[in-house]
């Protein structure tokens, strides 16, 4: 006796199959998630490099960055800009890059006195994009997981 499937079987079956077809993109997402956030950081701490004396008068006059004197959040803001987004790319340590870049991202936010909504917006789509890398991770398409084999075969030799 042959059975057809019930309507709600189809939509079921159907939505199994988007769903693994949208899996699929999950490297390439990732990968762009990494690309795009690390050209915006980079982009920044090259901007701060180029002119470092002005640079440190933003952070003098206009960043009001807590706990820090303002060279100290400058160095280390343009260097956070410079170096994490590598590693982001990379996909080497990937977690440490995106929550890094998380902490700059949100100390910008956190100390510039005005902030237009526009910005604000921009700020918070690259939290989410970040909270997003950190928590999920790099994905397939990053040295973590090329490497992960490899480290794993050290760590149970030693």
């Amino acid at each position: 006796m042959n059975i057809s499937p019930s309507p709600l079987q189809k939509v079921l079956g159907l939505w199994r199959r988007f769903s693994a077809a949208l899996d699929l993109l999950q490297p390439a997402a990732a990968l762009a998630a990494r690309l795009y956030l690390a050209q915006v950081f980079f982009l920044s701490g090259l901007t701060k490099l180029r002119d470092w004396d002005t640079t440190v008068a933003l952070f003098t006059d206009e960043y009001h960055v807590p706990l820090l004197p303002p060279a100290a959040a400058a160095f280390l803001g343009t260097a956070g800009e410079l170096v994490l987004p590598v590693l982001l790319v990379l996909g080497l340590a990937g977690r440490v890059p995106a929550l890094g870049l998380f902490v700059v991202n949100a100390v910008a936010v956190i100390s510039l006195s005005e902030l237009a909504p526009a910005a604000l917006q921009q700020h918070v789509f690259w939290g989410a994009l970040l909270a997003g890398l950190a928590i999920y991770g790099g994905g397939p398409w990053s040295l973590d997981r090329w490497l992960a084999p490899a480290l794993q075969r050290v760590g149970r030799s030693s």
